[in-house]
């Protein structure tokens, strides 16, 4: 039994394999730029907090409770009396601190 030689691809499955082809690559340059983008602004990032000497991330510029919430203590907010009200608007966006 001889060998029949393959039948040639229609064109549109030619035409559909290289679309799926130069579409997969264009994919793959929008997720390396995505990735070298994060890349540069980590590397800013570090940069600037390594210049600055920063501790930690600086919210709002009101309240210090809401400017660094890690040195925070839970009464900050109730400095004047346990019921007082938020004088802050701030404070009503951030959550508050869970013990660990």
């Amino acid at each position: 039994m001889p060998l029949q030689p393959l039948p040639h691809p229609r064109q549109s499955n030619v035409a559909l394999t290289v679309l799926a082809t130069l579409l997969l690559l264009f994919g793959l340059t929008l997720v390396d730029a995505a990735w070298r983008s994060q890349r540069a602004d980590d590397a800013a990032s570090r940069a600037l907090v390594r210049e600055l000497g920063l501790t930690d991330l600086s919210l709002f510029t009101e309240a210090r409770y809401t400017r660094h919430p890690t040195q925070a203590d839970r009464h900050s907010p109730f400095q004047d009396h346990p019921a007082a009200l938020e004088h802050f608007p701030t404070g009503s966006l951030m959550p508050p601190v869970h013990a660990p």
